[in-house]
């Protein structure tokens, strides 16, 4: 037991270290795309997740509540809200389902479109340049990890 007790606070130690760094690295995340996001808000008073969302529509074609949520990472309840300002706006719409009237369908309107063609883009143009100019595996390596720790965040969100 003593041993175990000893190899949970070496593991935890050795987790400590890259605590500080981390969260420095996490946070300048967190202020750069605050950033990008009050550039992205002088467009057309669109947030970078409304974006996200008609960016979605527009691949998807038409698609569920249910199915954007897991798309754009929302839950039901905060997609709920940021759907009804943009259908309020004009830039979707709504379209019940001809053979289960339960099913709505969401699709980016006309509006949308034309606003999505004049939009910035999701990430800033700094980052993406230099983004482009890594070598590919360094992308990936770059994607994945960020991707990963994503997941580890949400995972504490569902444990909270």
């Amino acid at each position: 037991m003593e041993k175990k007790k000893l190899l949970n606070e070496t593991n935890l130690s050795r987790t400590q270290a890259f605590e500080l760094p981390l969260f420095q690295a996490m946070r300048r995340l967190q202020q750069d795309g605050e950033v990008h996001a009050k550039r992205v808000a002088r467009f057309g008073g669109l947030t970078p997740v409304q974006l996200m969302i008609l960016q979605v529509l527009v691949a998807e074609g038409r698609t569920t509540a249910s199915v954007l949520s897991r798309r754009v990472s929302l839950t039901a309840a905060t997609l709920s809200g940021v759907l009804e300002r943009l259908e309020e706006r004009g830039l979707l719409q709504r379209q019940r389902d001809e053979q289960d009237r339960r099913r709505h369908w969401l699709l980016i309107s006309e509006a949308g479109r034309a606003l999505l063609r004049e939009a910035p883009p999701l990430l800033p143009p700094e980052f993406s340049a230099r983004f482009a100019a890594l070598p590919e595996w360094e992308r990936h390596s770059l994607t994945a990890a960020l991707l990963r720790a994503a997941e580890l965040c949400g995972s504490m969100e569902k444990e909270l």
